[in-house]
C-alpha cells in the first residue's frame, strides 16, 4: 500500500497540475465549455452562465492547486477529500456526457490534447481508482517539508496561478493550441490530404417479406429482396478524417466569400463574436488601428455572428471604415479569445493575433 500510495501520488498530483494549467493558459475557453455544460440541453442550469469564466477560474486554480498540495503533503485530510469528491462529480459528468452524447468534447485538457467522451469517462475512471488508493492509504501520505516551508510553496503556487491568470485574460492564451495559431494556415486547414480515412457506415434496411419484418446489414448498397422497403437505420461504425478548421465562412446576404478573401495579401479581420457582450470603447482603438491598415494598403473586414442592426450600430457609432460579414459564433471564439480581437493575414497565413489590450503591438505588414 505504502508504494501504490506513493506512485498513485506522483501520478495524481502531477496530472492535475498539468490538466489545471493547460485550462489556466485559456480560461475563457474552459469557460466555453462550462456554458455548453450549464444550457438547457445538458445540465440546464443557466443561472451559472453568467458565472462561467469566475467558475472557470476557481476551478482551474483549485485543480493545480490540489495538484501541488498533493506532491507536498500538506493538509492531507483536506485534499484527499476535495481529490475525492471532485473526481466523483467529474466522472459522473463525463459518463452523463458520453452516454447521452451531449458533449463531444469535456475540456478536460483544453484544446491541447482532445478526448472522446468515453475516452474522457475511461480517463476519470483511472484517476478514480488511484484517488480511492489515495483516500485509503492516506496514512502514508507524509509531507514533504516543514509546514512552514509547504505553506509558503502553496501560496507561491497560489500568487503565480492569479498572475498567470490575470495576464492570459487581459492578453491572449500563452500558448496557442488552436488551429487559428500565428502561422497557420486557415485553406489548408480545411483541407483533407489525400488518403485519408473515410467515414464507414452500417446500413440496416428493414423489410416487409410475406408479412414478416427482414433486416439486412449492409455498407451502402441497396440490398435485393423480394418484399416491401420499410426502413433503413444508418450507423457510423468508422469516423473519418475531420479538417483541424471546418465550418469556417465569412457570409454576406447568404453568400460565402471566404474562398476569395483568403487570397488577400493584404488582410485584417476585426473579430467580435457577440456584439453584445463586446468591450465597446475597445472599437475606438479598433478605428484608428484600422485606419491605418487600410493607409498601408490592407482590406479590412469585421466578422460576427450578431445581426445586421447591431453591426450597423457599432460602425456608426465608432464611425468604422470596414463592413461586417457573418460566421458561426462558436468558429469566431475559437479564433481569438478576445471579444474584439484583431488578426493580420496574408492569402489565407495568420501573421499576427491581439487581444484588443494589445492593438497598438500588432504587425503590418509593409
Amino acid at each position: 500500500m505504502k508504494y501504490l500510495v506513493g506512485i498513485s501520488r506522483v501520478v495524481v498530483g502531477v496530472l492535475f497540475i498539468i490538466s489545471g494549467f493547460i485550462k489556466l493558459n485559456d480560461p475563457v475557453g474552459f469557460s466555453f465549455k462550462l456554458e455548453e455544460y450549464f444550457s438547457p440541453s445538458v445540465l440546464d442550469l443557466g443561472f451559472l452562465v453568467p458565472l462561467a469564466l469566475a467558475i472557470s477560474i476557481f476551478i482551474v486554480i483549485f485543480e493545480v492547486l490540489l495538484g501541488v498540495f498533493l506532491l507536498v503533503g500538506f493538509q492531507r485530510k483536506f485534499t484527499v477529500w476535495s481529490l475525492l469528491l471532485m473526481i466523483l462529480f467529474f466522472t459522473f459528468l463525463t459518463f452523463y456526457s458520453a452516454y447521452f452524447n451531449k458533449v463531444t468534447d469535456c475540456g478536460c485538457f483544453g484544446d491541447a490534447i482532445k478526448l472522446t467522451p468515453w475516452e474522457s469517462f475511461s480517463k476519470d475512471v483511472v484517476l478514480l481508482v488511484l484517488i480511492v488508493i489515495l483516500f485509503v492509504g492516506r496514512a502514508y501520505i507524509k509531507p514533504l517539508f516543514h509546514r512552514k516551508t509547504s505553506l509558503g510553496i502553496v501560496l507561491a503556487a497560489g500568487l503565480l496561478c492569479l498572475v498567470f491568470a490575470y495576464h492570459v485574460l487581459n492578453h491572449l492564451p500563452s500558448i496557442d493550441f488552436r488551429p487559428y495559431k500565428i502561422g497557420a494556415n486557415i485553406q489548408e486547414g480545411m483541407g483533407v490530404p489525400e488518403g485519408a480515412p473515410k467515414a464507414i457506415f452500417e446500413y440496416a434496411w428493414k423489410f416487409n417479406v410475406n408479412g414478416e419484418e427482414k433486416v439486412i446489414v449492409t455498407n451502402g448498397d441497396y440490398p435485393t429482396v423480394d418484399g416491401e422497403f420499410v426502413d433503413v437505420e444508418t450507423t457510423e461504425i468508422q469516423k473519418g478524417y475531420e479538417p483541424p478548421i471546418h465550418d469556417f465562412t465569412i457570409e454576406q446576404e447568404g453568400v460565402d466569400y471566404a474562398s476569395d478573401l483568403l487570397q488577400e495579401d493584404k488582410l485584417v479581420m476585426v473579430v467580435a463574436y457577440d456584439l453584445v457582450k463586446s468591450e465597446l470603447e475597445a472599437f475606438e482603438k479598433v478605428k484608428t488601428t484600422t485606419d491605418e491598415a487600410i493607409r498601408k494598403g490592407y482590406k479590412v473586414i469585421g466578422m460576427s455572428a450578431s445581426n445586421e442592426e447591431q453591426t450597423s450600430g457599432v460602425i456608426a457609432d465608432h464611425r468604422l471604415n470596414f463592413e461586417f460579414y457573418f460566421t458561426d459564433e462558436t468558429t469566431l471564439k475559437t479564433i481569438v479569445r478576445s471579444n474584439p480581437g484583431v488578426l493580420v493575414l496574408e492569402k489565407g497565413t495568420i501573421l499576427d493575433k491581439v487581444h484588443y489590450n494589445d492593438l497598438e503591438n500588432l504587425i503590418f505588414k509593409e
